[in-house]
C-alpha cells in the first residue's frame, strides 16, 4: 500500500473509529511515515545529549534489502508480518519454515500485535504506536503471499492484469515485460513491482510455488479498511467499554471502494491528493476536514523535533524534542519491534530477530 491508503484512508478508518481530527492525524501520520523513516543510529545534539533511532523501511535500491539480516528487522516487524499461515501459536502450518513467516491477512499474530498496541494506552507515544500497528495491520492484506525475506517462494511469474484498468499503456503485460526481469531479487513483493499496493487494479500471477494466484485490490483494500477501523474501535473501546464497535458505515464503505476504484493513478502521490480533496470537501459521515502530510522539509515531524530535516552532524537541543511527535514515533517505533520480534513471535516459533 502507499501513502493514498497508509495516510488518507488510515484517518478516514480513525474518525469513522470514533478518534478526533488532532489523533487521527497523528495515527495517519504515524502511518505513512513507516514508510519514510529509513534512517537508523543516533541523533546528537549540542549539549552531549543523544538519541537512538531505528529505521522501519529501506529505499528500494538501498543495499541493506540484499542483507536478510537487515530484512528480518525491517521488513518483517514493519510490512510482511510473519503470519504462522494463519494458524493459532499452538500449530504449525504444512511445509517448510517459509510458511510460517509469509505474510497473511488477519492472522493470530496480527491480533496479537493489535492487542499489544491497545496495552500501551497512556503512553505518551500511544497513537504514534497505534499508526505504525494499522500500517502493518493493512499490509497484511496487501502483501498477504509474499514474505520479507530473500527467497523463491517471492517469484512472480506470468502476472497479468485480469480486468482492464486503462493506466497501462499498451496493457499490464507490456508494462510487466519492460520492467520485470530476474535481476529484481525476490524480497517480499519486488519482482510484482507496486502490483499489490495500487487500489483498483485486479490481477494474477504464479508465484514461488507454482500456484496460481488471483487477486483484487479494490474488494482487499475494503476489507482491509473495515478490519482497520473494527480495531482502532477495539483500541477506543478498552479505555471507554460504552464504544460500540460496528466498523465503518455502509455510506463510507461506499466512498472507499468508490475513490479506490476511481483514482486511478500509478503515481501514489496523485492518488493522494485526490483523497485529500475528497476528505477535505466532506466525501466521509465525519464532515469536512483538512490533513496533510511532509515526510521531511519544514512541515515535517522531524524538523519541529530538531530544527531541520536535513541530517546534521549535531542539532540543536531543546527540552521540547522529548514530547515531539518525532522522537514518541520513534519510541513507538523501537517498542513495536521488540514486542513482535522479540515476544509475539517466539509463541508462534519464528525466531526473527
Amino acid at each position: 500500500m502507499q501513502i493514498d491508503f497508509h495516510h488518507a484512508v488510515t484517518y478516514v478508518t480513525a474518525r469513522c473509529a470514533g478518534f478526533t481530527h488532532p489523533e487521527a492525524g497523528t495515527i495517519a501520520y504515524a502511518a505513512q511515515y513507516v514508510d519514510d523513516s529509513t534512517s537508523s543510529g543516533p541523533i546528537w545534539f549540542d549539549n552531549k545529549a543523544m538519541y537512538l533511532r531505528c529505521s522501519s523501511a529501506h529505499l528500494s535500491l538501498d543495499l541493506r534489502n540484499l542483507k536478510n539480516e537487515e530484512n528480518h528487522l525491517v521488513w518483517l516487524p514493519f510490512h510482511f508480518l510473519p503470519g504462522n499461515g494463519g494458524l493459532p501459536a499452538d500449530q504449525n502450518p504444512e511445509g517448510s519454515f517459509i510458511k510460517k513467516i509469509i505474510c497473511y491477512p488477519n492472522s493470530p499474530v496480527a491480533e496479537e500485535m493489535i492487542q499489544a498496541a491497545i496495552t500501551t494506552q497512556g503512553k505518551p507515544y500511544a497513537l504514534h504506536r497505534l499508526g505504525i500497528t494499522m500500517h502493518v495491520y493493512a499490509d497484511t492484506w496487501a502483501h498477504q503471499g509474499f514474505a520479507g525475506v530473500l527467497h523463491k517462494v517471492n517469484e512472480v511469474e506470468d502476472l497479468r492484469e485480469t480486468d482492464d484498468s486503462g493506466v497501462f499503456s499498451g496493457g499490464l503485460s507490456n508494462f510487466v515485460s519492460n520492467l520485470l526481469d530476474d535481476t529484481i531479487p525476490p524480497l517480499g513483493h519486488g519482482r510484482a513491482l507496486i502490483f499489490p499496493d495500487m487500489p483498483f487494479l485486479s490481477w494474477e500471477y504464479t508465484n514461488g510455488h507454482d500456484e496460481r494466484v488471483t487477486r483484487n485490490n479494490t474488494e482487499i483494500f475494503v476489507v482491509a479498511a473495515e478490519a482497520m477501523c473494527l480495531a482502532m474501535q477495539q483500541y477506543r473501546r478498552h479505555g471507554d467499554p460504552a464504544v460500540q464497535a460496528n466498523g465503518l458505515p455502509a455510506t463510507d464503505i461506499s466512498t472507499l471502494r468508490n475513490l479506490f476504484l476511481t483514482c486511478k493513478d500509478k503515481d501514489g502521490n496523485a492518488r493522494h491528493k485526490k483523497w485529500l480533496t475528497a476528505i477535505a470537501d466532506g466525501a466521509f459521515s465525519f464532515g469536512k476536514a483538512s490533513i496533510s502530510y511532509a515526510a521531511d522539509g519544514k512541515k515535517s515531524w522531524k524538523a519541529a523535533a530538531l530544527g531541520t530535516s536535513q541530517d546534521m552532524p549535531v542539532y540543536s537541543y531543546s527540552p521540547d524534542f522529548l514530547r515531539s511527535d518525532w522522537k514518541l514515533f520513534h519510541d513507538a517505533l523501537q517498542q513495536h519491534r521488540l514486542t513482535v520480534s522479540h515476544e509475539i513471535l517466539p509463541r508462534y516459533g519464528i525466531c526473527a530477530a
